[in-house]
């Protein structure tokens, strides 16, 4: 094998079958995914002094045993064992749990060193590790930081410790460098091979966070410099078709919109119709908060797709959301004799047939639809662009899928829930990104308040006074129907209660996912109609649903929704010009929660809830969907590194960009890496 370490795991000592199978579990199959399986923290063993430690952390000190142990037994046996111990020429009350057998070892005299989180105020230490330092045998970790790694319940941490250090002494050597040496110099970053040794085993703290440091970069570098080489080859190939557009028959278009556009969607058009009539294949993220006008954006690039003599084809995640697309575009580009369908999982056999045969002729210009789009059997005369709403709801396989329904069509993708950048940037960092940062004029913010369960009477009466005044209202609950586990308000009890409030006098609807899809929209129009002036719903009605005569949003247990999700539920009213308001009925109990209230009531800005919620959730979760396309990285955090992103992300977009890249010798690790994948396997030739 020209690699070692591409070898299995069995090359390493004391690793068989049975270990090998258990390290498959953590994803570990050769020797370099042993040594790329890093530590998420570490255990510090370095004697330190007590004017050192802090309150509440985990020290590890030197002492010698003071007076007689005592033992305690409680409960079932359990028992507490308490001994003196002089430190520093201070007495430190050492404790243990459940280790009763200690007592007759612990000899006043005797050197021992102890491991465990310090109390200060009662100079007390509760011992999870401890040596015995007058035996001769020094403790293995004595003075020194140790890693944790994650592992499964067949393995021990000090196991895989051990075969890390075996493969680094046997096959340290073989660690290659990947990195240009000219950026390595620019940022001071240490080779390869001793980051990874000083992950694994850091001599010191420094040593430590300089290994840490060298992989993060490199991980964030590598991922951008995949993003920044697709995005390059796509545009090198020139494969988009230079879509022949009417810009005045466009901005005629637009100049009979029945509202002005703002600055904002003005840009975003902008460029999108610049990336249209490129020679390339449009690969753009819009993103705009809830109500900022991105439907109207994508009206205009669908009228001019069809200007140019091109079908458009706009993709959704629910048929609610589909339906609403479709009435909203209807009303303003049939009366410009565009022919629109919509295409939904509800559609009956003659519909769908109507639908394909006038996608494949031409006659249909528009199509609107669910992932029912992505079938097999849907074919198009001339497609020219993809338009992808809530972009993330959809795998990359879905969204890959749609854009081949077509000759290189142009590819927008929109999504209501605001990205930070540095999500935008990890993500969808192989698109160009579009940002809607500024609402239509006349839009009032939206009044939230956080209140407790016992104030339902004084909600009700205030949702009575809005209702009174023509107005409608939202009330969101996190179930269906009754579960033992949560005690939670649930849709049906809470449409069952409101019923009773207001019988005889409002109409109460009730709306869920369980639904057939047609009783779904007749509960929906009826809404939309002021029909029914109350809709109980779980959250169902969290995207795309447009009714400007709702003023109240009232949610149930708000604290188990998350904050993306309460931002988006909250964007559903203020769409009118009365005042809205949004009312929030959580008793959280843990501080995340809690804070999660606060931030909804400080901001308006969904650009600044997300920052917040990436900072409170992390990256990982961000999204809530594990097809979102963003990467788990091993060393790197995108919240805390942010700024090492940024930098990653324009390096890899200027070495990508030099042409000495794609054959110089000092590259061919970087090639040699994005070779692994299959798409630029092909395309790179050494």
């Amino acid at each position: 094998m020209s690699d070692p370490l591409q070898q299995p795991v069995t090359a390493i000592k004391g690793i068989g079958a049975e270990r090998a199978l258990d390290l498959a579990s953590l994803d570990i199959h050769t020797i370099q995914d042993l040594l790329e399986h890093f530590p998420y923290r570490y255990e510090d063993y370095r004697v330190r002094s007590l004017s050192e430690a802090e309150d509440g952390e985990k020290i590890t000190i030197v002492g010698t045993v003071y007076g007689e142990p005592v033992v305690r037994f409680y409960g079932k046996s359990k028992s507490r064992l308490t001994v003196k111990v002089v430190v520093d020429r201070v007495v430190v009350t050492a404790i243990w749990f459940n280790r009763h057998f200690l007592k007759q070892q612990l000899r006043a005299g005797r050197e021992i060193m102890l491991s465990g989180k310090f109390e200060q105020a009662r100079l007390q230490i509760t011992v999870s590790e401890h040596h015995f330092l007058d035996t001769n045998k020094k403790t293995p970790q004595q003075g020194s930081i140790q890693p944790v790694y994650s592992t499964t319940a067949n393995l021990q941490v000090k196991q895989i410790r051990r075969w890390i250090e075996e493969a680094l002494k046997e096959y340290g050597g073989a660690i290659e460098e990947i990195l240009p040496e000219n950026l390595m110099r620019k940022y001071k970053l240490v080779p390869r091979a001793d980051a990874i040794r000083n992950i694994h085993f850091p001599e010191s703290v420094a040593a430590g966070k300089q290994g840490r440091r060298r992989l993060a970069f490199e991980e964030l570098f590598l991922f951008q410099l995949k993003l920044q080489a697709y995005h390059a080859m796509n545009r090198r190939a020139s494969d988009g078709v230079a879509q022949q557009i009417p810009i005045e028959q466009v901005r005629e278009f637009i100049r009979g919109l029945p509202f002005p556009l703002t600055g904002a969607q003005k840009r975003v058009v902008k460029e999108i119709l610049e990336d249209m009539q490129a020679e390339y294949s449009m690969n753009r993220l819009l993103q705009g908060d809830v109500g900022s006008g991105k439907t109207i954006v994508a009206a205009i690039a669908l009228y001019a797709t069809v200007a140019a003599g091109f079908q458009g084809a706009l993709m959704v995640p629910t048929e609610i959301l589909a339906e609403q697309h479709y009435a909203t575009l209807k009303e303003l580009l049939v009366p410009h004799r565009i022919e629109i369908a919509l295409l939904s999982g509800s559609a009956t056999v003659r519909q769908r047939r109507d639908i394909l045969a006038g996608l494949q002729s031409g006659l249909i210009h528009i199509v609107i639809g669910t992932h029912a789009l992505i079938q097999e059997d849907v074919y198009f005369r001339n497609l020219g662009l993809v338009i992808t709403d809530e972009q993330h709801r959809f795998g990359v396989e879905q969204r890959r899928v749609l854009r081949e329904k077509g000759l290189h069509p142009d590819v927008l993708f929109m999504t209501a829930t605001p990205i930070p950048r540095t999500l935008a940037i990890t993500a969808f960092g192989d698109m160009d990104v579009s940002t809607i940062d500024e609402l239509p004029a006349g839009r009032k913010p939206v009044e939230t308040y956080w209140v407790k369960h016992d104030m339902l009477d004084r909600i009700l009466a205030f949702m009575q006074k809005e209702l009174d005044t023509g107005r409608q209202a939202y009330v969101i609950s996190p179930l269906i129907e009754e579960s033992e586990k949560l005690d939670l308000q649930n849709a049906m009890d809470v449409h069952a209660q409101l019923s009773h409030y207001f019988a005889g006098k409002y109409n109460v609807g009730l709306m869920h996912g369980r639904l057939p899809a047609k009783e779904k929209d007749d509960v929906m129009q009826r809404f939309s109609r002021g029909e029914v002036h109350v809709l109980v719903s779980t959250t169902v009605v969290e995207v795309g649903v447009n009714v400007p005569n709702a003023s109240l949003m009232v949610i149930y247990d708000a604290e188990r929704f998350g904050l993306a999700q309460l931002h988006q539920l909250r964007g559903r009213v203020g769409r009118g010009a009365e005042q809205s308001y949004c009312i929030l009925i959580a008793d959280p109990k843990s501080e995340v929660g809690k804070e999660r209230m606060r931030i909804m009531t400080e901001t308006n800005d969904g650009f600044e809830v997300a920052r917040r919620d990436l900072e409170l959730r992390g990256p990982g979760d961000f999204f809530g969907t594990k097809q979102s396309g963003l990467p788990e990285f091993k060393v790197a955090d995108v919240v805390q590194d942010y700024r090492m992103l940024e930098v990653a992300r324009q390096e890899a977009a200027e070495i990508v960009g030099l042409p000495v890249f794609w054959v110089g010798p000092e590259y061919a690790p970087l090639r040699r890496y994005l070779k692994r994948d299959d798409y630029f396997l092909e395309k790179i030739k050494d």
